[in-house]
């Protein structure tokens, strides 16, 4: 029997305060957008009745989840041990380490003293993988980091350790390999995607769990931005305008968060949506477009309820101090006043307070 092997990265992990990190053993969870990464996965793989295994470290058990049942953890998947640099951000080991740090580059084994190395690492992982198959009785997949699966897939092919970096696969990607006795990769690491849906946007909303309150504000513009384009004798993508309205407010928690969301469903594959939310706080042009209903919605909605425009903006001007702020605000304002008499005008009624 042909067995099929995924092997699967990890998604992306919470660096705190967006440090370029050198993660190893250091347990860091996934953030946002490693947890959608983690959706993303589980509706591409989830329905194929895979026996999960899993490094032990948190963000890949949770990468993990979403492909259905429980994984199970394997000590000997767990990343490479980077020794004095775990967990420790780059500027600082260039600055504790800056004659080690600058042969990085034309030194690609190298580790600093007491880190594990990757000839180690692959003496640990190929039986590891092994031992999965041994244990499985059909199609698995393993869940894991980016040295382990480059050692997994330098000794599949053959690849010395020394010339295999490029091997290492990219964050929440699947590499399938095939199994009747030997292994063969049959397809090289792929990042899940599909069309975005109302359907699929509402559940990378759960996977990023922004909390209730933010999740129930995308749900009222959701059902704003489609009642106002109903209204228009216009055409609208509205399956765009509703997964982008799902989707704006993903990063709240985030400074800038209309970019920072943005940069997400970008990196996700979603770059029509990616637009649309980038604009929802900021404007670029006031033509009555997707953007441009999904600015106008989010300005008529106040947590989660439809307030007249004139109350939204009397509630949000009070928090700005500066200024720049009240600038800003006013600006908003000026643009939303002008999309609610387009908007109204077009249908002939009051159709935008």
């Amino acid at each position: 029997m042909i067995r099929a092997v995924y092997l699967i990265r990890h998604g992306h992990p919470d660096f705190p305060l967006g440090a370029h990190m050198c993660l190893g053993r250091t347990d860091t969870p996934l953030g946002t957008l490693g947890r959608m990464q983690a959706c993303l996965l589980g509706n591409e793989l989830g329905d194929k009745a895979l026996q999960v295994f899993s490094s032990p470290l948190s963000r890949c058990r949770q990468t993990a989840a979403p492909l259905g049942g429980e994984a199970v953890p394997v000590p000997d998947l767990a990343e490479q041990d980077m020794g004095p640099w775990d967990g420790l951000d780059f500027e600082e080991i260039n600055k504790q380490w800056p004659d080690l740090y600058a042969r990085r580059g034309g030194e690609p084994l190298l580790v600093p003293p007491g880190a594990e190395t990757l000839y180690q690492v692959r003496k640990r992982v190929v039986p590891a993988l092994y031992g999965c198959l041994a244990e499985a009785e059909g199609d698995l997949a393993i869940v894991a980091h980016a040295s382990v699966i480059q050692a997994l897939l330098a000794e599949i092919r053959n690849i010395p350790l020394e010339e295999s970096r490029p091997l290492r696969p990219p964050y929440a990607s699947y590499t399938l390999l095939r199994y009747d006795g030997s292994l063969r990769v049959e397809q090289d690491a792929r990042i899940p995607h599909r069309a975005l849906t109302p359907e699929l946007a509402e559940k990378l909303l759960k996977a990023a769990s922004p909390g209730a309150n933010i999740e129930a504000h995308c749900h009222a513009v959701a059902e704003e931005a489609l009642r106002v384009a109903d209204a228009l004798p216009l055409p609208f993508d509205r399956g765009l305008l509703e997964s982008a309205a799902l989707l704006h407010d993903v990063a709240r928690r985030e400074k800038d968060h209309a970019s920072t969301g943005a940069a997400w469903l970008r990196e996700l594959g979603f770059g029509d949506a990616a637009g649309v939310i980038r604009q929802h706080h900021d404007l670029l042009k006031e033509d009555l477009d997707e953007a441009a209903l999904l600015y106008l919605a989010d300005k008529c909605v106040q947590e989660a309820q439809r307030v007249p425009l004139a109350e939204r903006f009397e509630a949000s001007g009070r928090r700005c101090t500066t200024p720049e702020a009240k600038a800003a605000h006013a600006a908003r304002r000026n643009v939303a006043l002008r999309l609610r008499e387009k908007v109204n005008t077009l249908c002939g009624k009051t159709v935008v307070e």
